[in-house]
């Protein structure tokens, strides 16, 4: 195998005994893996031209229907109406005062704290460095993992 593009191991490292047949399994795999990868950033870029349109046509057919006092319709088979949503968040900086307001009028049960997910990942395994690889007691009761291991894959 003179071409390292499709060899196991690196030209200056001491190469174990790799049967064929499995080397041969393992760049036809690779070479799914990369297509299906390719597949999917294909339709997402496709999903996002799609999004794009579909709220470009529902600004433009709510401007109209509002215009013409029209709150709903049919056609082809389909009802088309109005409809109303109201989305809310914290002010820049504010959050929590908001709690605070919150629970000063009532209602703090509707507050909730959070860890993210990838942060309280990273203090586990920050955790588990300094412990000798094991997470340590106080945590290990409270908190659930898995590893997952996968194969990367970069453009050269």
């Amino acid at each position: 195998m003179d071409n390292y593009e499709n060899t196991l191991f690196p030209p200056e490292q001491d190469t174990p005994v790799v049967d064929p047949a499995d080397h041969q399994k393992m760049m036809q795999l690779a070479e799914q893996l990369s297509a299906a990868k390719q597949e999917k950033k294909e339709l997402e870029e496709q999903t996002k031209a799609a999004t794009a349109e579909i709220e470009r046509l529902d600004r433009e057919l709510s401007d109209l229907m509002a215009k013409m006092d029209c709150p709903n319709f049919t056609h082809a088979g389909y009802t088309f109406y109005l409809s109303s949503r109201l989305f809310a968040s914290p002010q820049s900086g504010r959050k929590e005062v908001l709690f605070t307001a919150l629970r000063s009028n009532g209602y703090g049960s509707i507050v909730t704290e959070t860890v993210n997910a990838n942060t309280l990942a990273s203090f586990v395994k920050e955790r588990m460095e300094e412990n000798d690889g094991e997470i340590p007691e106080w945590l290990s009761d409270v908190v659930n993992t898995h590893e997952k291991i996968s194969v990367g894959v970069r453009k050269k």
